[in-house]
């Protein structure tokens, strides 16, 4: 194996492959956070021996290389030429998603999991996973410590001392990261660096699928639920479903308020006043929406939206078995039934079913002697 390169070693926790089996014991120390091998001088732990080894130079070998600006010692040059960038501010490793530099490889590696959605670390007591590891090390002491850390305003309890401090914030009303082009004021940096954003127009967080960029994860999460086909959102009234929560609650508006806005044509009543004129076009046949390229006309944004997809030729909707792409998400729909098997059209007169309306419209000509049907089988009877 090892002369082939076949890497036959696999991980369980996040697929990454190894030739040796000695490689992925080393690489499993990432995600259990296990140190086994420790400094005898400073207690100091590390995951493998060849790291421990590494570090004792620290204690032993004399720190030759001198910053000229701190005069902090380095055993290595390389180590202070990554010590420099702190004072020169260089960052030489660029994000090729947004644009975003880093003085160190390790930290643009870590940064890059937030485009991807990768988390690696895992807390083997919750099985909750983190990006790095520092993220899952201040979490296992949730588990592993006593909440010795007290509001003295609530008594509530906390881990860790930051956690206190950011906690005091609700009390006192402090909001100490205020943004310099609004002047709004925040209280955790989360919130402000996510704030920042709207400013910059910077959408780190991008869809494999169709490469659309989204300033949050949450909002990539829930636009990942279209192309999935899954609308986890269900009407508990008429049990109609949707891909994210804030079209459900719109929705369920529909069902709550009185429908007092009344269509004169064919009586039909709506809750808002825009939904009965959006639906008054289909009596009056306005089209007040237009194609920018070709001019086709249509009566609501939306279906104007679909058909524009025709001329760009995007098609962001994809079949997760085959990765067929589809300009609309009916198509899509249509599609999946290929593999599922799924027939939901019945004929009426001898069960027989159908995976698509318009091939049920066709069987029913059987039936019905439709004299385009009997022409159709009368020039398929002559073909064979």
């Amino acid at each position: 194996m090892v002369h082939t390169g076949e890497k036959t070693s696999k991980c369980g926790v996040c697929d990454k492959s190894f030739i040796h089996n000695g490689h992925l014991k080393l690489h499993m120390a990432i995600h259990t956070e296990e140190k086994p091998f420790k400094c005898e001088v400073c207690d100091k732990r590390f995951r493998n021996l060849g790291n421990l080894r590494y570090h004792k130079r620290t204690h032993a070998v004399e720190k030759s290389f001198n910053c000229i600006i701190c005069d902090k010692g380095f055993i290595r040059s390389g180590h202070l030429k990554l010590h420099m960038r702190t004072h020169t501010g260089e960052t030489p490793f660029k994000c090729e998603v947004c644009d975003k530099k880093f003085s160190h490889r390790g930290n643009l590696n870590l940064h890059k999991m937030i485009h991807t959605g990768e988390k690696t670390f895992k807390c083997e007591v919750c099985d909750k996973w983190f990006r790095n590891p520092g993220y899952l090390s201040k979490h296992k002491r949730i588990h592993s410590r006593e909440k010795s850390f007290k509001c003295s305003i609530c008594d509530k309890a906390f881990g860790l001392i930051e956690y206190l401090k950011v906690h005091m914030r609700t009390h006192t009303g402090e909001k100490p990261f205020k943004c310099e082009v609004c002047d709004q004021e925040f209280r955790h940096r989360g919130s402000f660096n996510m704030h920042k954003m709207i400013h910059t127009g910077e959408k780190p967080y991008k869809c494999d699928e169709c490469n659309k960029l989204f300033r949050y994860p949450g909002n990539l999460r829930k636009h990942k639920n279209i192309h999935a086909g899954e609308k986890l959102f269900k009407c508990s009234v008429c049990d109609k479903g949707f891909h994210v929560s804030e079209y459900l609650n719109a929705h369920m508006k529909t069902h709550a308020v009185e429908k007092r806005f009344k269509c004169e044509v064919c009586d039909k009543g709506f809750g808002r006043s825009e939904h009965l004129k959006r639906h008054m076009r289909t009596h009056t046949g306005e089209k007040p929406f237009k194609c920018d390229v070709c001019d086709k006309r249509f009566r609501n944004s939306g279906d104007v939206s679909k058909h524009k997809k025709i001329h760009s030729g995007e098609k962001s909707f994809k079949c997760s078995v085959c990765y067929k792409a589809f300009r609309q998400k009916e198509h899509l729909k249509v599609h999946m039934r290929t593999h599922t098997g799924e027939k939901p059209f019945k004929c009426a007169l001898c069960d027989e079913k159908f995976s698509e309306n318009k091939n049920l419209q066709k069987h029913m000509r059987i039936h019905t002697g439709n004299s385009s049907y009997q022409k159709n089988k009368k020039h398929l009877n002559m073909k064979h």
